[in-house]
């Protein structure tokens, strides 16, 4: 990202944290949720947004970086003593401390030194549980551990027993209030920390937009653009587009992501959906299977980029040779902050007439960060109040310098006011946001410098697309068989159904030989395992 994606396009209240998934249609996999009172929500005290927000997932947007930001006290959340932290990040390292200005402020400013160990998961997610197992192992714990919401850790619950503090004294109802800005955390966020009938960590926020439908809106110009009456009225608006002469293909080949796509125009449920305390998984669903049928349908009529392997779909999409791909919303805003061809979301639309379509919610929190019992329990409140600071949401002082850095050095105002990354700030503050912002982070909001038009529309869109929204029956609780065996046996299916889109198996395969498997080799177990941890938890 250059230096127009500065001030935190408000994603997650600032980096892009692509490199986890929204979460949406997993198996919630990092908590298990039992009875326990959630933290009070109390929304933070910040200028007004240009467009409103709210506690259901609504981001609130701002079409200009506010003004009369609200100060930074003067007072410092830690105790003079360093802090060990475990977090990752997905893009660039950033300069070590003492070569990095802008950590070297953060510390200065929290009132102590934080040392953050930082794993590199760009392209492979299972370094930061190897890193994270290799602590656990030799027993000495950082001040802070991540836990990631996908990434496959086991025993969570032993772990968080035997190992971290339990959190519910100090953030479970009113007890929050003591730190403003986790008590702006969403419940949803909140539900996924907890484990086991305590809040075992800090929620860490993030965007509730799942993944999201992405088009070149001039591609579709010539068939009256984005709107679709039912499934065939795409496909048929879809092949009247097709052009492979001039090189012009419509779908992205990312066939199971398109499948789930197709599927929420047929009103699939989201992940697991539960009815008389038993779970049906959203790949075992008539929905699912007419959303396969319909992607096969697309790719005999040679809709789907004929290359598997493109690694260049952004910019046939901006040239104007692709029409639609699917993203993550963060990846989204992303995208739309770096490029300047007019991308707009689908927002799901029923199938046929007489269905309802949905769209699938995500996590609203990228994991949680536990407090190590290394740490005394008279520390808690000093790390608390630390992660307290790291929320700090937009509108305030805080946010500003943790997405940007300092003044002059990473950042410039433009002559519009918006806030622009300096060389120093793309080499500095931006890389040190996200390994930041994994353990400790504001709720996300939306702001993209200089594209009033743009954040207009996409928060419109948000509003569309919460009305669709259906959350996981299973987020809040936990299945040590989806955390150590769940990812594995869905990518196992996936392989299935791109098998069948591409033509190489039957879609009579799907359910007499692919679904058996997935259920066999997890699935069933996993399906036990969230329905026991549900009825306990009611």
């Amino acid at each position: 990202m250059g230096a127009a994606g500065a001030a935190g396009i408000a994603v997650a209240g600032g980096a892009a944290l692509t490199g986890c998934g929204s979460g949406a249609g997993t198996g919630g996999g990092a908590a298990a949720s039992e009875k326990v009172k959630l933290p009070t929500f109390v929304a933070a005290k910040v200028p007004k947004p240009d467009l409103p927000g709210n506690e259901q997932g609504l981001d609130a947007g701002y079409l200009r970086y506010p003004k009369n930001l609200v100060p930074e006290k003067g007072e410092k959340p830690g105790d003079g003593k360093p802090i060990s932290v475990l977090t990752e990040t997905f893009t660039t390292m950033p300069p070590a401390m003492n070569r990095n200005a802008h950590w070297q402020e953060l510390n200065k400013r929290v009132g102590s030194e934080i040392n953050m160990t930082i794993v590199n998961g760009l392209g492979e997610e299972s370094v930061y549980r190897s890193k994270f197992n290799a602590l656990i192992a030799g027993g000495d714990l950082p001040d802070l551990m991540w836990f990631p919401p996908n990434q496959g850790l086991k025993n969570v619950p032993q772990l968080l027993e035997a190992k971290f503090h339990d959190l519910t004294p100090y953030l479970s109802g009113d007890a929050v209030k003591e730190y403003p800005n986790l008590a702006n955390i969403p419940p949803y966020a909140w539900k996924t920390a907890v484990v086991n009938g305590r809040i075992a960590g800090y929620a860490v926020p993030y965007g509730r937009m799942g993944q999201v439908y992405v088009a070149n809106e001039d591609f579709w110009k010539p068939v009256g653009g984005l709107e679709f009456d039912s499934a065939q009225d795409f496909f048929d608006k879809a092949k009247d587009l097709l052009d492979t002469k001039r090189r012009k293909w419509v779908l992205e080949p990312a066939y199971a992501n398109h499948v789930l796509q197709f599927a929420m125009w047929h009103g699939i449920h989201n992940g697991w959906a539960e009815q008389d305390g038993k779970l049906t998984y959203m790949y075992e669903t008539d929905a699912y299977l007419a959303g396969l049928e319909f992607a096969v349908k697309c790719e005999k009529a040679g809709l789907f980029y004929p290359d598997p392997n493109l690694r260049t779909t952004l910019e046939k999409l901006g040239g104007g040779f692709l029409g639609v791909h699917v993203q993550s919303f963060p990846g989204f805003l992303n995208d739309a902050n770096m490029y300047d061809w007019p991308m707009k979301t689908i927002v799901p639309f029923a199938a046929e007439k007489g269905m309802d379509p949905s769209w699938l919610l995500g996590y609203g929190s990228v994991g949680y960060t536990a407090i190590s019992k290394n740490v005394p329990k008279k520390r808690i409140k000093t790390l608390l109040k630390v992660l307290d600071y790291m929320s700090a949401p937009m509108g305030t002082e805080t946010r500003l310098f943790l997405n940007n850095g300092i003044e002059g050095t990473h950042w410039e105002r433009n002559k519009e006011g918006d806030v622009i990354l300096t060389k120093k700030g793309n080499a500095e503050a931006l890389t040190t946001r996200q390994p930041i912002d994994f353990f400790g982070n504001a709720p996300q909001s939306l702001y993209l410098p200089g594209k009033a038009d743009l954040t207009r529309s996409i928060h419109a869109t948000e509003v569309e697309l919460l009305k669709l929204g259906k959350a996981n029956a299973a987020t809040g609780h936990f299945s040590d068989t989806d955390a150590s065996k769940g990812a594995s046996a869905l990518t196992e299916l996936q392989d299935g159904i791109k098998d069948i889109v591409s033509g190489r198996k039957p879609i009579s395969s799907y359910r007499k030989e692919m679904l058996p498997k997935w259920r066999r080799q997890a699935g069933d177990k996993i399906r036990r395992e969230y329905e026991r941890a549900i009825e306990k938890g009611k």
